[in-house]
């Protein structure tokens, strides 16, 4: 990819696209495409280098310590991962990253990342500005999943999930994953979830299609 195709990635925010490139050069960036399914950053694995989704979705997995997973929290296109992992270098982080379509994926090594500021000047400043940004959003997100599973039923946390994805997409169409995640975000059975959408359907509360819904606010 050449840097006028990442001009849109937060990463890259208020930089040219020879100044993108000069990055990607000095800290031996890739960018790479993925099928969907793909498991693109496994729980306990060493792991040096940070993720960036540059187009597609993913999801963040936890394992607890009996081994059983569940879905932290959605990842979309901007959306950065594998950075305490990179940063600590640790291999004892619980989390793996899959992908829910098809995506492509910019890694940066973060010690290169580091070491790369002489060499980048301002390049590497505002890199970092953004980098602090990212993850402080990122931030963001899990305390929104907190916020999420502590609602009394599932009704109130569905409702809850298509108003935080409505600011974040910025449309009241809001994508949603299908079934088998969506119930894995919301931390339910797959079937208690439709049928709940179902019965929130036949009371005016949301419209649905393919992959989206929209919730009536008039009826909350």
């Amino acid at each position: 990819m050449t840097g006028k195709d990442l001009q849109n990635v937060p990463l890259f925010k208020d930089l040219l696209p020879p100044e993108i490139e000069k990055f990607m050069k000095f800290t031996g960036t890739t960018v790479k495409s993925y099928p969907r399914g793909e498991r693109v950053l496994e729980a306990f694995a060493p792991n040096a280098n940070i993720g960036v989704i540059i187009s597609g979705e993913a999801q963040l997995l936890t394992l607890d310590r009996l081994g059983n997973e569940a879905v932290g929290h959605a990842l979309e296109s901007g959306a950065m991962f594998g950075t305490v992992s990179a940063i600590l270098g640790e291999d004892l982080v619980a989390t793996s990253v899959q992908l829910t379509t098809d995506a492509t994926i910019m890694w940066i090594p973060y010690r290169s990342l580091l070491i790369a500021g002489p060499a980048l000047g301002r390049t590497h400043g505002i890199v970092m500005k953004n980098f602090l940004e990212t993850f402080s959003r990122k931030n963001v997100l899990m305390m929104q999943k907190v916020e999420l599973l502590s609602q009394k039923n599932l009704r109130e946390k569905i409702i809850l999930y298509l108003l935080q994805r409505e600011r974040r997409q910025g449309s009241e169409f809001v994508k949603v994953p299908r079934r088998v995640h969506f119930a894995k975000e919301l931390e339910c059975n797959r079937s208690a979830l439709t049928r709940e959408i179902s019965q929130m359907q036949a009371d005016g509360l949301v419209e649905c299609g393919d992959n989206w819904m929209r919730l009536n606010k008039d009826k909350l």
